[in-house]
């Protein structure tokens, strides 16, 4: 008889501990994992949570009694992980994190060779089914277990992005979130003419200052107050396991993902004219105006990591990103970072002598969005349909890349199922009227909640 593991979802493996991850199951993990793979070499590593590295353990384990060699490379953040998966060549890697969730939770990400995403449609419901039947064969052969530093190698690769001799020096308040991103700026410090103020800097599992998510409100404060206090030129946060990076101006206001993908589409654009950009459907107009101007492709993708990273590898494209703050690389195995992003916006603004809200500010004026917002509904199904209905007379395009969006000649919106839970999720924006694009939020808002 087979237990059902609730701590498998759509991309990855998330739940509380220990009644839905504990090390019994993370070892069942690890076989499942060895026995669908049949890696020879898997490369592991652990975020700051203080169940962390007795999952990690007990993962290695299932790992070597499924005769898989592992490589452990210690506190990491998940793009860490990523990267030593291509740089070693090896046959896959797992970081045991839970990102931004609450204390009490922990997680797994998963790759296979050369950085490839596991999740529900490559792989991930396998590795739920063998790990929920645990009928796992006798070992024949124990693997073998070793540590290793990749830290010099990644911090080396991080900074092949920019060039670090035409930096300006500048001011740059970093928080860390009491995550795994501050040893990173720890290390890369030094390689830079940048003066860094730490804020919840020290690695942390107890999450003192609550739980590492930027995109909370009450969480960036502390960001907005540091830049203040230091007259700082600009402020970057982190999730915990720092694959998501979020920013502010030089007066501590926080700029939305959306336009900071166009940023990064121009950064790439400017040094290789004609390359492919991939973005979601949610906000799209401001990053395909940019595209154009530089003369890149711009290539709308449905939204999620394992479908953005598939597209890229597709596309073979240069960049790809999302407004929840997730970029993607191609020079990084076509996987997402968040230290890559921080790193180019920099060299942006050195390059062009101009401060954040500068390189922003005329973007968002032309195309102001509402930002996602999140409602609650029984039927997500129903409702698309009802809206679709309502809307699409004198629409300029309709499509269902991910959800609905529809376009009119100067406005437009995407409305989109949660993967995971009862909700829709709502973008509008407009072509350079904030209050046409408040106006159509609030009609849409009422119409979704009534």
């Amino acid at each position: 008889m087979s237990e059902e593991l609730s701590c498998f979802k759509a991309y990855d493996v998330r739940g509380r501990v220990p009644d839905q991850l504990n090390e019994n199951i993370a070892y069942r993990i690890g076989r499942a994992y060895g026995q669908f793979l049949s890696p020879q070499r898997v490369v592991v590593g652990y975020d700051i949570r203080l169940t962390s590295q007795e999952l990690c353990t007990a993962l290695t384990k299932g790992l070597i009694d499924s005769s898989v060699d592992v490589v452990n490379i210690g506190l990491c953040g998940a793009e860490e992980i990523y990267f030593a998966t291509s740089h070693l060549e090896f046959d896959g890697g797992i970081v045991v994190t839970a990102s931004h969730n609450p204390k009490d939770y922990n997680g797994m990400k998963f790759v296979r060779e050369n950085s490839k995403p596991i999740s529900g449609d490559t792989g991930l419901k396998e590795i739920q089914l063998l790990a929920e039947q645990n009928q796992f064969s006798e070992p024949t052969a124990i693997g073998n277990v070793t540590s290793k530093d990749v830290k010099a190698s990644y911090i080396e690769h991080l900074l092949s992005y920019i060039d670090v001799a035409g930096l300006q020096p500048l001011k740059i308040v970093c928080n860390a979130g009491n995550g795994a991103a501050g040893q990173i700026i720890d290390l890369v410090e030094s390689h830079l003419p940048f003066d860094f103020f730490k804020v919840h800097h020290e690695a942390d599992g107890n999450f003192p200052h609550g739980v590492p998510n930027p995109l909370l409100e009450e969480n960036r404060e502390s960001t907005v107050k540091a830049i203040v206090e230091n007259q700082a030129d600009i402020g970057i946060a982190w999730d915990g396991d720092f694959d998501r990076c979020f920013f502010f101006d030089e007066v501590g206001r926080f700029i939305d993902g959306y336009y900071i993908v166009g940023l990064l589409a121009q950064s790439f654009l400017s040094s290789h004219p004609g390359a492919k950009v991939i973005h979601d459907p949610r906000l799209t107009w401001n990053t395909i105006e940019i595209a154009n101007e530089n003369g890149g492709d711009p290539i709308c993708c449905k939204t999620g990591h394992a479908f953005i990273k598939e597209c890229m590898r597709k596309e073979d494209a240069i960049y790809g990103g999302e407004i929840s703050a997730h970029h993607y690389f191609r020079d990084f195995s076509y996987c997402d970072s968040g230290m890559v992003p921080w790193l180019l916006v920099v060299e942006l603004m050195t390059k062009q002598n101009k401060r954040l809200s500068e390189l922003v500010n005329k973007r968002m004026e032309a195309f102001p969005a509402s930002g996602e917002i999140n409602s609650t509904i029984d039927d997500p199904a129903a409702l698309l349909e009802i809206i679709e209905e309502k809307y699409s007379e004198g629409a300029e395009s309709i499509d269902h890349i991910d959800g609905l969006s529809i376009a009119y000649s100067d406005w437009r919106f995407n409305l989109r199922m949660s993967n995971t839970e009862p909700l829709v999720r709502l973008n509008v924006e407009s072509k350079a009227n904030e209050p046409l694009m408040r106006v159509k939020t609030k009609e849409l808002l009422d119409l979704i909640r009534s």
